[in-house]
């Protein structure tokens, strides 16, 4: 793979108003496409897409992805205005070194998505 070569996860929503409304307070920009079932949203250069999945249950949900940054801890503090809860869904995670390397936090989203965002100790 070339260096510019990306990844682009395809998450599961209930409801990508929902989706678009939660991941806006999270300073993410992005619309519904096509015939309403497919939502793009981008924040810098992080990308994420969702498809229409109404009878997902979030608490039943295996999605996810792992998001790799230059500065976490900015975006764990631009991520507080979102007050997120830290238990149940939707919530946001503490930011901690990890044993394999990692300084990261998670946020899961209203329908179960675990995003964990991360960078390199």
């Amino acid at each position: 793979m070339k260096p510019q070569d990306i990844a682009i996860p395809i998450l599961p929503s209930r409801s990508l108003n929902e989706t678009l409304a939660f991941f806006w307070r999270l300073g993410f920009e992005g619309r519904i496409h096509g015939h309403g079932d497919y939502a793009i949203l981008t924040r810098d250069t992080v990308e994420l897409h969702f498809f229409t999945h109404r009878e997902l249950r979030p608490a039943e949900s295996f999605a996810g992805c792992y998001i790799r940054v230059s500065d976490v801890d900015s975006i764990y503090r631009a991520f507080d205005s979102a007050d997120l809860p830290r238990k149940g869904i939707p919530r946001r995670d503490p930011l901690e070194d990890k044993p394999w390397g990692m300084r990261e936090f998670a946020i899961v989203d209203p329908d179960g998505n675990l995003i964990r965002i991360g960078q390199k100790l």
